[in-house]
């Protein structure tokens, strides 16, 4: 019989709705129940395509004994970290500063007031490599909870006082400046692997803020440093496993230096932010392998990922069947020499071995390797390979899929957003910029309210019953201000104002400056979550100082300009000390540093030839974070297009920055020279 989770819209969560444990969703019924049966609860937060919560699940959650055990003896409620990331943020707090690491799933004992008392990650069955089965973590926190219940309150309640006392050395309100900007460059090259570009050692994690402050931080001064890391670094992604060289999208992860064994699972947030800043090298250098990963990466997200109601799903499994009714990690993605041969002929098989660097040893696991692009003397028959990536595809294609989890999540589909109209405009891919107003149609009709506020998550056309944090306002702002560029549309940056205004009014702290993850009316946890690092995406905190310096561009809002600089007064304490943890931060100091650049392009009609290449060459302009609005003369689409004239009956582009502007011009050779360096 399903349990409570059977009515949720989390994909994660449906998952364990058939589990013989009675699970309760995030809920005040759930702590209620637990203070009147006097037990405590077990708090286990996990997200979908995560492999360990699953191998948990089959080990504990679906086995009668354990599950009887739980029922027996706690309130057990089952989180989705990607629909409630403020739980996860609060109590991920608390395990990191009790065992020094964390991760998924995370397994929290709290008592009935939500404080926690006992923290773990993965316990499996029967005790193993110095670990406790999970059982014998159950009983023992049973026995405390029975024998020494005062003890476990004084144990909760001083963890709530600590992580209370846990704030943010907020440094400074000022903004950094050129010296902050070239210390983080220093701590980067120090941290750089020039063998293998990329980051510090393994696992290692695509650093898309990082490459974007990089290519931002070049473009604002010349650094030929800079631009050498953010080269490097792509190409050597590009090449390596944890790129899909047969359907394009990247991997969460490698779990070695090289790039070659990835984490198999294809996020939403790291496609669209590597698709954007792939997008972005080739506008800085016309690389054609940029051009490339930027377009396949687009395509994989618009063919895998996008919904029946136009969104994107948040992600793709690393887990698949291997044929054998067994589901194992990368059983989708890998070959062997045999399996090649099967779909290619002895000869043609050779051929992709050698191009792909297939092994007959393997470069995974028993044998079978995770393809690649090795760098190789002499030259490949183009044709050839291309009939060979072809067949595999379509080879592979016949292979038990990876699950996707369904639910869209706010915050990445503003990334995606962004990065679909961008790759669309600068390609001259209006399916793209199409796929983009599409989902931000989806984010306007389903998830923003009559107030303008927004739902974290949908799914099946349903929008979930979680609050919208920083980040979903912030990114989704980012998303339409991106879009309002490329389509010339003002309506999308009316509503990135209405999103924005939000953040001024329940996000950031008066005092201070700095902002919370959740809004000010949000529920109450035992600790109200603020953190302005990145980690897979921007923090909320720097993407929106990001949005809101882009938006004062636009309309001369100076709250939205204020807020950013004060919002990057972290960047200023952080950015020399921890770049690396940073980078769109620094991305935004860059932009702030630069103006940034507002451009105003007027012409006829955006189906006029030379509006049309005015406006792309602003769009292909480097200037870091540099605002474009594009219409006809005395537009009220745009704050930037009044009082803007064409030149002599020509269309023409405005550029200004730091209230000062250049004469304007009609020669698109001039605008490039205005905006590139």
């Amino acid at each position: 019989m399903p349990n409570r989770l059977a009515h949720e819209t989390s994909p994660y969560l449906l998952q364990h709705a058939d589990n013989p444990v009675d699970w309760w969703p995030w809920s005040e019924g759930a702590f209620e129940e637990a203070r009147q049966r006097g037990v405590p609860v077990l708090l286990s937060v996990g997200y979908s395509s995560c492999h360990w919560c699953h191998v948990m699940a089959r080990e504990s959650f679906e086995d009668e004994a354990a599950a009887a055990y739980m029922n027996d003896h706690f309130v057990n409620i089952k989180v989705d970290r990607e629909e409630r990331p403020d739980v996860d943020a609060v109590y991920m707090e608390a395990v990191q500063a009790a065992t020094g690491q964390g991760g998924w799933p995370m397994t929290v004992f709290l008592t009935p007031d939500a404080e926690p008392f006992y923290f773990g990650t993965y316990f499996p069955p029967a005790p193993r490599h110095g670990m406790p089965s999970f059982q014998q973590v159950l009983e023992g926190v049973r026995s405390a909870w029975t024998d020494r219940r005062d003890e476990v309150a004084e144990v909760a309640g001083k963890i709530v006082r600590d992580l209370a006392a846990r704030e943010i050395s907020y440094g400074d309100t000022q903004a950094p400046g050129e010296e902050e900007l070239a210390r983080a460059l220093l701590g980067l090259t120090r941290e750089y692997d020039a063998q293998r570009g990329g980051f510090g050692g393994a696992p290692k994690f695509p650093p898309s803020m990082v490459v974007e402050f990089l290519l931002r931080h070049h473009a604002r001064t010349g650094s030929e440093g800079a631009l050498q890391m953010a080269q490097d670094t792509c190409e050597r992604m590009a090449r390596g496993g944890i790129y899909d060289q047969l359907g394009g999208g990247f991997a969460r992860y490698s779990v070695d230096r090289d790039w070659v064994v990835p984490h198999f699972e294809k996020m939403l947030y790291d496609n669209a932010l590597l698709c954007r800043v792939y997008a972005h090298l080739w506008r800085a250098t016309g690389s054609e392998l940029a051009r490339r990963v930027a377009l396949e990466t687009a395509d994989f997200m618009v063919r895998e990922l996008r919904t029946n109601e136009g969104g994107f799903a948040s992600a793709l499994d690393a887990d698949s069947d291997d044929g054998t009714g067994e589901h194992v990690e990368g059983a989708y993605y890998v070959w062997t020499p045999g399996q090649l041969a099967e779909v290619l002929g002895a000869e043609d098989a050779e051929l992709a071995a050698a191009h792909f660097g297939v092994t007959a040893e393997g470069t995974f696991e028993e044998g079978r390797s995770v393809l690649q692009l090795p760098q190789q003397e002499g030259v490949f028959d183009a044709e050839r390979i291309a009939s060979v990536r072809e067949r595999l595809l379509a080879a592979r294609a016949e292979r038990p899929a990876p699950g996707r989890d369904e639910k869209v999540v706010a915050a990445w589909n503003g990334l995606a957003i962004a990065a679909l109209a961008e790759t669309g405009a600068y390609f001259d891919r209006p399916d793209l910029v199409e796929a983009a107003v599409s989902a931000a149609d989806l984010l306007v009709r389903l998830h923003l309210d009559d107030h303008a506020r927004l739902a974290r998550t949908s799914k099946d056309g349903r929008a979930g019953a979680n609050a919208g944090v920083l980040e979903d306002y912030a990114d989704v702002a980012e998303g339409f201000l991106a879009l309002a560029s490329v389509t010339g549309e003002g309506v999308w940056l009316e509503f990135a104002g209405f999103l924005l205004d939000h953040v001024l009014t329940g996000f950031v702290d008066p005092k201070s400056g700095s902002l919370y993850d959740t809004a000010a009316d949000a529920e109450k946890l035992i600790r109200r979550p603020q953190d302005p690092t990145d980690n897979a995406a921007p923090s909320g905190w720097t993407a929106a100082a990001g949005a809101l310096l882009s938006y004062a561009a636009h309309t001369g809002a100076e709250p939205h300009r204020a807020a950013a600089e004060r919002a990057l007064g972290v960047v200023k304490a952080l950015g020399p000390r921890v770049p690396r943890f940073i980078g769109w931060g620094l991305a935004a100091a860059e932009a702030l540093l630069d103006g940034p650049r507002e451009v105003a392009v007027v012409g006829p009609s955006l189906d006029d030839p030379a509006t049309r290449t005015l406006h792309r060459t602003a769009l292909l302009g480097t200037a870091p974070g540099a605002v474009v609005a594009v219409g006809a003369p005395e537009s009220d689409e745009f704050p930037l297009l009044a009082d803007r004239p064409l030149v002599g009956g020509e269309p023409a582009a405005y550029v200004c920055r730091n209230f000062t502007c250049d004469a304007p011009t009609t020669d698109p050779e001039r605008l490039r020279g205005a905006l590139n360096g």
